[in-house]
């Protein structure tokens, strides 16, 4: 498996439109906007591959000097629980600490909390509701 950063509008990056359009908007009746592809210029494009092919991919998006929030993070269904996010995870957080981020937060959906628990995260609010289903904003310090 390969990770890298991607180009805006490049080939990987339409791939990476159609799997968090797949995973993360699909199921619950949405789709990306052109707002949100415009906005996917500013941040770093993160994706696993093997061969071309996307298998998840996530996104940085600064906030200030020293946080970075960790967006749209997505593994195909039937590769989850195979160590994918994991690697996508570890070299987001390499990449932020290169860039001098010394934070990462991200609103995690609530049914994903255990995968960014065992991977030193922490909760850093009450749960909330966004796009219709329970997140919790999640913390580390890189």
């Amino acid at each position: 498996m390969a990770l890298k950063i991607i180009d805006h509008g490049s080939k990987e990056y339409r791939q990476m439109v159609d799997l968090r359009n797949e995973i993360l908007r699909k199921p619950l009746g949405l789709v990306l906007t052109e707002d949100d592809l415009n906005a996917d210029k500013n941040n770093v494009l993160i994706g696993a591959f093997e061969d071309e092919k996307m298998l998840g991919c996530c996104m940085l998006v600064k906030q200030s000097a020293q946080l970075v929030l960790l967006r749209q993070m997505a593994v195909l269904n039937d590769l989850q629980g195979k160590g994918i996010g994991r690697a996508l995870l570890l070299f987001a957080e390499n990449i932020a600490r290169d860039m001098g981020y010394r934070e990462i937060s991200m609103q995690a959906r609530k049914n994903a909390l255990g995968f960014y628990e065992k991977m030193g995260y922490q909760e850093a609010s009450n749960e909330f509701t966004n796009l219709t289903i329970p997140h919790i904003i999640m913390k580390k310090y890189i």
